[in-house]
């Protein structure tokens, strides 16, 4: 097979939180499906749950051909020299394993008790001023924004500058390309000099041991140092804050299974992990370049092919889940593939599941009778982005007399 007439892709613009009903008819039918994305050469999009895992996991696939490349993409920017996108194994490896020890799951669960403190402070706040409140500005983001940068080692007083490069980096169509490429300097810049400055006063985060790691163990590049300090501060509080609200809105949208959840809260983790799979974020996955002839289900990809695919799709395979359209919080089947498969499984996925168990338990414990406030016609979703969620969303709830 040869990739001809590729098929514009994103099928059209994101629909709330709905997922085009293509997926479907070509998962059955098109499972390699030719798309041509906004940005580099056309590709391959793969929709099936195990040839999605294949892609992901296979090292036939690979990422850093990518690098060499006109990679097929939907944003603009391509993310900076020496970011760990660019690495297969081992040189992948090597890299992540210089941040690894602060992700791992008995480390997360030592930030639990500090991110519970922020999540209690933050609805302290929300009560003291009374309904209505936007659940993203007054929550969703300063939660996980908090905790990375304390994590991470960046003043929280910059939450402000780095979320507007962070849009940038992630934008489709809402920045133009010279806007993108000035936010991601100045966000390089930015970083740069925090590298510098833990070098003058050296500090117990993580960025200190990433800049002990380059200069005392010449673990990693000057570049891919900056370039991961940039990526652990984007990613380490993208997700939660994106699904925070759009998480609140599926129950909302689904009052029997939330009437479940406030009446156990004990089903919380479960209920992320079926969150998980059954929100889509993002449209696809970046491409991976097949390094041998390799078949999946739809037909062969050659050597030299590039490949996307689409989790959202992968998370509604009927062969793997049951009735996948239905959000069934007591779900137990495979795992979902919301934060990825494979050596690029999400680095921070262990910190994005505590945060939203946090979040999602303590708003249902502290806010009763949580709710919209308004209509779904009030509600603001972001545009131009490659992250789907909500920019503004109003809620109220019972507030005590």
């Amino acid at each position: 097979m040869t990739i001809t007439d590729p098929h514009p892709f994103p099928f059209s613009e994101p629909d709330e939180l709905r997922i085009d009903p293509r997926f479907e008819q070509i998962r059955e039918k098109e499972p390699l499906c030719p798309v041509q994305l906004p940005h580099g050469e056309p590709a391959w999009l793969v929709t099936r749950y195990e040839d999605v895992k294949t892609v992901l996991g296979d090292p036939r696939f690979s990422r850093a051909e990518a690098v060499r490349r006109d990679e097929p993409r939907t944003r603009y920017h391509r993310g900076l020299p020496g970011n760990i996108m660019e690495f297969d194994p081992p040189e992948h490896t090597r890299l992540r394993r210089v941040v690894a020890k602060a992700f791992t799951a008995r480390h997360v669960e030592d930030l639990r008790v500090r991110a519970q403190e922020i999540a209690d402070r933050l609805v302290d706040e929300m009560i003291a001023q009374g309904p209505p409140a936007d659940l993203v500005s007054a929550f969703a983001l300063p939660l996980p924004v908090t905790v990375i940068c304390e994590l991470l080692g960046v003043p929280f007083e910059d939450r402000t500058r780095f979320r507007h490069w962070s849009d940038a980096l992630l934008s489709t169509t809402r920045f133009s390309p010279e806007e993108i490429e000035r936010c991601a300097g100045e966000l390089s810049d930015y970083m740069a000099g925090l590298v510098a400055e833990r070098r003058k006063h050296p500090q117990d985060d993580l960025l200190g041991v990433m800049v002990a790691a380059r200069d005392e163990q010449d673990r990693l590049t000057e570049d891919e140092l900056v370039a991961m300090g940039v990526g652990v501060l984007v990613a380490g509080h993208e997700t939660t804050a994106s699904q925070i609200p759009n998480f609140v809105h599926t129950l909302l949208e689904h009052p029997e299974e939330l009437a479940r959840l406030r009446a156990d809260l004990d089903l919380v983790p479960q209920a992320v992990e079926e969150l998980m799979r059954f929100v889509p974020l993002g449209s696809a996955s970046t491409a991976r370049y097949a390094v041998e002839d390799v078949e999946l289900s739809g037909g062969v990809v050659h050597a030299g092919e590039p490949v996307v695919v689409s989790t959202a799709a992968a998370n509604r395979d009927t062969t793997v889940f049951t009735c996948p359209e239905r959000l069934d919080l007591t779900r137990k089947e495979a795992a979902h593939v919301g934060f990825g498969h494979g050596p690029h499984h999400c680095l921070g996925a262990q910190l994005a599941r505590m945060e939203l168990q946090v979040a999602l338990s303590t708003l249902l414990r502290r806010l009763p009778g949580l709710r919209l406030a308004g209509t779904e016609e009030d509600l603001v979703w972001k545009a131009g982005s490659g992250v789907r969620g909500l920019e503004k969303m109003l809620i109220t709830w019972e507030a005590a007399a």
